[in-house]
């Protein structure tokens, strides 16, 4: 787990702390599958801003998972530019919009926070090319490597009399 310590930063009204951070990425779970990071490590800019009313933390890191497609299987990678911003009041009361679940005691949790940011910046699929055909729902070939259609299957002839009725509506 990657944190920082904010004991380090002294900052008045207005002012700024910059710093390059390295974290380290956890593999995540998305869609039932798991997409590992590579590479584990990579460079973070954190920026800490004092306000009058609170703190403002800015992470930004570039991201790359390795995983399967989510219709054919097939390796798939998704790069994303990560840029996430959190808040914590000075004095936040009952209000959870106004604190940060990533700081504790002064420690500022930098790996659940670029986990939870890349998570959300996922795509709604994870493809390994935006026109994968995916995989046949009849036999399971790769509709990417072998396209095909199979005919239409004969009915069961117990159905034959809801098919005649369907007919003459």
């Amino acid at each position: 787990m990657t944190s920082f310590n904010l004991r380090q930063v002294k900052l008045r009204s207005g002012e700024q702390y910059r710093d390059e951070q390295e974290l380290t990425l956890e593999p995540l779970v998305f869609g039932g599958q798991r997409y590992i990071p590579v590479p584990e490590t990579v460079a973070a800019d954190l920026v800490v801003s004092r306000a009058s009313t609170g703190t403002v933390f800015e992470l930004r890191f570039d991201a790359r998972l390795h995983g399967p497609c989510q219709r054919c299987l097939a390796d798939a990678v998704v790069e994303r530019r990560i840029s996430a911003r959190e808040y914590q009041a000075t004095s936040p009361g009952d209000d959870d919009e106004l604190r940060t679940p990533y700081l504790h005691e002064q420690q500022l949790d930098l790996s659940s926070w670029a986990r939870d940011a890349l998570a959300l910046d996922l795509p709604d699929q994870i493809l390994c090319r935006p026109d994968c055909a995916g995989l046949c729902p009849v036999c399971g070939k790769d509709l990417n490597v072998e396209p095909h259609e199979h005919e239409e299957e004969l009915a069961d002839s117990r159905w034959a009399a809801l098919s005649e009725l369907r007919d003459r509506l």
